[in-house]
């Protein structure tokens, strides 16, 4: 096994063979992640930068000869739960629902791509779910490198980062940008993904927390999420008719400079949004200089004037995470604000690497005051992109 999906692929290999009573042809494995910053302005052509975290799906499997795609995946109790086998070419949206939408949308894609024949998967994985740490896409990247491994179809993962989208969009139904999938794919340790989602240039820019006694602390508050129960969507919509309005194919084509003469013309409740995507867009651009001149520190402000853009603006954080970030700055954190798509999920804080005790500390005593589940912390580097492990 190489490294980078370890236990997650070694546990998935092991539970192929118990469940099949042969090893599987091979193993691939995705990274879920972390947006540093850069929050929904993927599907507005704009800029992203985040980051593979270390918490991994890997999916362990092997060709069917009769057309069958099989699915089971290993919960944390180590039990196997599987799916209702299906033919890949009855595949179709809304024949599959749950969890087994996520791959089985990967299979109804490829198979417009000329990847037809079935396949026996078995699931692993390590990365939260629920957490707005792409635990989905991290499982769909995976289950689609694994599907065009065995078809043995050279892989272009910009092209794939699409394929999984259209999975995303049109079989589970969650209207998601290019942002999660292409980060999972294309993220490379030890560097931070500087993308600009319209051109699809890529840059990786090296991101060392550590030597200057930072850390990215990760803050799940156990509050679920979902992108497919209309919130996100209606965001998205926004954005779509606010361009518009502008006369430009995307929010990407309002400038900073031009936000006060663009967001008059806007009814009411467009002009936060696009208030929100401009001005994240410029956050972003100011943190890769931020990075690229060795200055981590300089991503604290940064961080906390996205999370008031959006909470203010966006209107996609909660209360949860109000509490995490601002227990987090109340303690030393630099900086910190919700990272994903919002209404539940994760919190990233920007901490000394001597306040992480301290840090935790608070946030842990401001959810229990409240009586809130505890939430799961731990500081995140960044980590390999999706790969094949055996």
């Amino acid at each position: 096994m190489s490294p980078a999906g370890g236990d997650q692929a070694r546990r998935a290999a092991a539970a192929f063979e118990e469940l099949r009573g042969v090893a599987p042809r091979g193993v691939w494995s995705a990274p879920g992640r972390v947006n540093l910053i850069g929050e929904h302005t993927d599907y507005n052509d704009g800029f992203v930068l985040p980051f593979a975290l270390p918490h991994r799906t890997a999916v362990a499997a092997s060709p069917r000869a009769d057309g069958v795609l099989t699915v089971s995946t290993l919960g944390d109790d180590g039990a196997a739960r599987h799916a209702e086998p299906i033919a890949v070419a009855d595949l179709e949206p809304g024949r599959v629902s749950g969890w087994a939408a996520y791959p089985s949308g990967v299979a109804w894609v490829l198979r417009s791509q000329g990847v037809t024949a079935g396949a026996d998967l078995v699931i692993a994985g390590d990365v939260p779910a629920g957490a707005g740490l792409s635990s989905s896409h991290a499982l769909e990247c995976a289950v689609a490198l694994a599907l065009l491994g065995l078809a043995g179809v050279p892989e272009d993962r910009p092209e794939i980062a699409r394929w999984v989208q259209r999975a995303e969009n049109d079989f589970v139904g969650a209207p998601t940008g290019l942002l999660d999938q292409t980060a999972s794919l294309l993220c490379t340790e030890a560097n931070v993904l500087f993308l600009d989602v319209r051109s699809g240039k890529a840059e990786q820019v090296p991101f060392d927390a550590a030597v200057q006694g930072l850390e990215v602390l990760v803050i799940d508050t156990r509050a679920s999420h979902s992108h497919t129960d209309g919130g996100y969507g209606a965001r998205r919509a926004g954005c779509e008719r606010a361009a518009a309005l502008l006369g430009g194919p995307a929010l990407r084509d309002v400038d900073t400079a031009e936000l006060d003469e663009a967001l008059p013309r806007l009814p009411a409740e467009l002009q936060p949004l696009v208030r929100h995507v401009v001005t994240e867009n410029e956050r972003v651009l100011r943190a890769v200089d931020a990075l690229r001149a060795g200055r981590v520190a300089d991503l604290g402000p940064l961080l906390v004037a996205s999370h008031e853009s959006l909470r203010d603006d966006y209107r996609v954080s909660c209360p949860e995470l109000d509490v995490a970030v601002g227990s987090a700055l109340a303690e030393g954190a630099l900086g910190a604000r919700m990272t994903g798509g919002g209404f539940g999920g994760s919190a990233i804080a920007l901490v000394p690497v001597e306040r992480h005790d301290a840090v935790v500390r608070r946030v842990l005593a401001a959810y229990a005051e409240r009586g809130w589940a505890t939430p799961r912390t731990f500081p995140a580097v960044p980590s390999a992109g999706a790969a094949r492990d055996d």
